[in-house]
């Protein structure tokens, strides 16, 4: 192992910057690094995040096996040459010990060279695309892949009635891998894709893709969407009357975020999602995780809060396990393997892939104390990331 001084010379020397070191020093507290998009198109996914770690820190302290745990938060926009540029800045200069956040795939990816030169660990609580933990071997995820959701409300597709689908994705990694396993798990049900339809990813209008997917006269719309984007399209939705036409939204629960889901109107009722979490589980945990959320910010928590909660969580747990110790490699061993309770029901992380393992509901959109939530009716446990398990 090398020495902290001389993990610094060269964790600057791979960023081609100057060399310059002071002494070091015992270390009382331990950094992490939160990049989010706190502005722009996604910024309702770093302030559920941000809002989620404060919580968590309110509930259990800001000191871990005698360390004062330091959140030094970075709106990167969700620029991943921004998410790039500040966590070189947050490695470098002010010397974290972790970095997290990422709240679209691009980002992630951007900073996963730098978290495997700095020996790192990169605990990403938002993006979905299966790739990201090959990318470095200090990356760990506690949000949720596309390939978990997508081919189970594509199987639940074509196992209820619904025979023609019209899909429409973001144009980028996550609504690629939304799409992929929507269609092989449907079309193997006997399902068929009538018409494919990808916006993009920045300020999509989807007004003329939906008269389009109306014009195909399917039986139902599967959308990806990320956070943050869904009760625009739900608006055009209902607009261009495809609610009225009879034809159904499906897809993985992106679309129908709990922070957007009550300003979407009727036209959202009956849209079934599958997904990791929803602020209507039943659970006890969840249900004092909500109540604490909505006072605290006065507003439901969505799953990109619940991402943040358990991220943070994990951060915790592992230097308890390394007695407070900040070496990269023996924090990512601790995190392997590690099982907890979160508000979403049991999660785990996979020792093989730092992925996360967890439960899949399927969820019908329903009006509960005059307030739209997505009710789960159906379970799948355990399910791990089949971008993965598959290859």
């Amino acid at each position: 192992m090398l020495s902290q001084a001389a993990a610094g010379i060269v964790v600057a020397g791979a960023f081609g910057l100057a060399t310059v070191w002071a002494p070091a020093q015992a270390q009382e507290s331990v950094k992490v690094g939160l990049i989010l998009p706190m502005t722009g198109g996604q910024a309702s996914t770093g302030k559920q995040i941000d809002n989620a770690v404060k919580l968590y820190m309110q509930q259990k302290g800001d000191t871990v096996a005698g360390k004062k745990i330091e959140i030094i938060l970075k709106d990167d926009g969700a620029v991943p040459d921004n998410t790039k540029r500040i966590a070189q800045e947050l490695i470098v200069n002010d010397k974290v010990n972790f970095i997290a956040g990422f709240g679209v795939t691009p980002a992630a990816l951007a900073v996963a060279p730098l978290a495997t030169q700095a020996k790192i660990p990169e605990i990403v609580m938002a993006a979905g695309t299966s790739i990201i933990t090959e990318r470095s071997p200090y990356i760990v995820r506690t949000s949720f892949t596309l390939a978990q959701s997508s081919t189970i409300i594509g199987d639940w597709a074509a196992k209820n009635g619904i025979k023609k689908v019209a899909t429409l994705t973001s144009d980028y990694a996550p609504g690629n891998d939304a799409l992929t396993f929507f269609k092989q798990n449907f079309t193997a049900g006997g399902g068929q894709i009538v018409e494919e339809v990808k916006v993009p990813l920045a300020n999509p209008d989807f007004a003329p893709f939906l008269q389009r997917m109306k014009d195909s006269k399917p039986d139902a719309v599967f959308v990806f969407v990320p956070a943050g984007q869904g009760g625009n399209f739900m608006k055009q939705y209902a607009e261009r009357g495809l609610d009225k036409a009879g034809i159904k939204v499906i897809g993985p629960g992106d679309v129908m975020d709990d922070d957007l889901l009550n300003g979407m109107g009727d036209a959202a009722l009956g849209a079934v999602t599958a997904h990791h979490y929803s602020a209507a589980h039943p659970s006890a945990m969840n249900k004092e995780f909500v109540a604490a959320y909505k006072k605290a910010y006065g507003n439901r928590p969505g799953f990109m809060a619940v991402s943040g909660y358990d991220g943070i969580h994990m951060i915790y747990e592992a230097l308890k396990k390394t007695g407070g110790k900040t070496d990269g490699d023996a924090l990512v061993a601790a995190m392997k393997g590690m099982k907890w309770e979160s508000p979403r029901g049991p999660i785990s992380i996979d020792p093989e892939t730092r992925d996360i393992v967890q439960n899949i509901y399927i969820r019908k959109v329903e009006k509960v104390g005059g307030e739209l939530y997505s009710v789960e009716f159906a379970t799948f446990e355990a399910v791990k990331d089949t971008g993965k398990s598959k290859k």
